[in-house]
């Protein structure tokens, strides 16, 4: 299948679609308007009209997105930051009623209303719960705009198996630049669903009501399956590595070109990047430590101010049996440099680094 330059925004859109998406709601918001923007138009082109909506606002995009979820519909939202945030309570009442939806994060950096910055700033909001409550949504965490094709295209059949959100954690710059893929072809869900409202009175949403201990017990299970189940990352030259960057996201695409060079140099140097950042992929560490249990330190790479996947990356570490510092390069808004990452380097050597465990 021949490829074609795509932006980042647009290829997820599309990608979506092929997968099964039949119904968007969601509200304009620099960097991600552009996924909004295409499938206001894709949509009718494809006979689904009536299935784009742009919202009031936010929150009414997320509701928008439960309704029809709930009709067996294949929902999407997409928004950015504050809008995210907006969006929390629907997503938490929509894990209580175990429905199904993906949701597009285009990150920007900062507080409040942030700033146009590329930015990584929210993975604790994202990855642990967002709204109120008990639940999470499975994290995709693509480095590449093909990588957001393939996440996209998979997101439903991820949502349906286990009835939870399914958030697909782009970045600024992700989402504007363009890359080569390959769209997938067009895919209808398989067999019918045992949920859904479907307008006859036979059929309706499952879901455990009240508070009593059965709840808990499905919701222990569910994320316990879903724990065990969705586990992945990727390994780059950590088999001899003395010192293992962690990063996903574009700065893992800059931390793979600083190994290259660290190694150029004689240093053992090597990467982890998660692909899927809940669940946190702590089988990887396990897996590297079987292979290697010589690593002398962990290294977090990530575009925020204070630092947020690295307490991940600690406590998988010592989870795998690593009793080792575990380092921080914060580097704020925009996308780090291999400059920058090979200074950090060299500042831990030289202990003007202090680790953070």
């Amino acid at each position: 299948m021949a490829k074609e330059l795509m932006k980042g925004n647009v290829a997820v859109a599309e990608a979506a679609m092929r997968g099964g998406c039949d119904f968007f709601a969601g509200y304009p918001i620099t960097p991600s308007t552009e996924t909004l923007e295409y499938l206001s138009h894709r949509f009718p082109e494809l006979g689904m009209k009536t299935r784009f909506i742009q919202s009031e606002n936010e929150i009414s995009a997320m509701n928008m997105v439960m309704g029809a979820a709930s009709a067996g519909a294949r929902a999407m939202t997409a928004s950015s930051g504050p809008g995210i945030s907006l969006k929390a309570e629907g997503m938490s009442y929509a894990a209580h009623y175990d429905i199904p939806f993906v949701v597009l994060n285009v990150q920007r950096w900062g507080t409040g209303l942030g700033s146009l910055k590329s930015g990584q700033a929210d993975y604790y909001r994202d990855c642990k719960g967002g709204g109120h409550g008990d639940y999470h949504n499975v994290v995709f965490a693509p480095s590449s705009i093909q990588e957001m094709v393939d996440d996209a295209y998979e997101a439903w059949d991820i949502a349906e198996k286990y009835r939870v959100g399914v958030t697909l954690f782009s970045e600024a710059v992700l989402g504007q630049m363009m890359e080569n893929v390959e769209l997938p072809p067009f895919k209808k869900r398989e067999g019918e669903l045992d949920w859904g409202i479907d307008g006859t009175g036979t059929k309706g949403m499952k879901y455990l009501g009240g508070d009593g201990p059965e709840v808990v017990e499905h919701e222990v299970e569910k994320y316990g399956r879903i724990m065990e189940e969705m586990q992945r990352w990727e390994s780059y030259r950590t088999e001899d590595a003395d010192y293992v960057f962690v990063a996903f996201g574009l700065p893992a695409r800059v931390c793979l070109d600083a190994v290259n060079k660290l190694r150029a140099e004689g240093v053992k140097a090597g990467l982890l990047r998660p692909k899927i950042l809940w669940p946190y992929p702590w089988k990887g560490f396990e897996e590297l430590r079987a292979a290697n249990p010589n690593v002398k330190g962990f290294i977090s790479v990530e575009m925020n101010d204070l630092g947020q996947m690295v307490d991940d990356v600690a406590l998988a570490a010592k989870k795998a049996g690593y009793f080792v510092p575990t380092w921080c390069y914060a580097c704020g808004g925009g996308v780090p440099s291999v400059k920058s990452v090979l200074s950090v380097f060299e500042d831990i050597k030289s202990g003007a680094l202090k680790e953070r465990y």
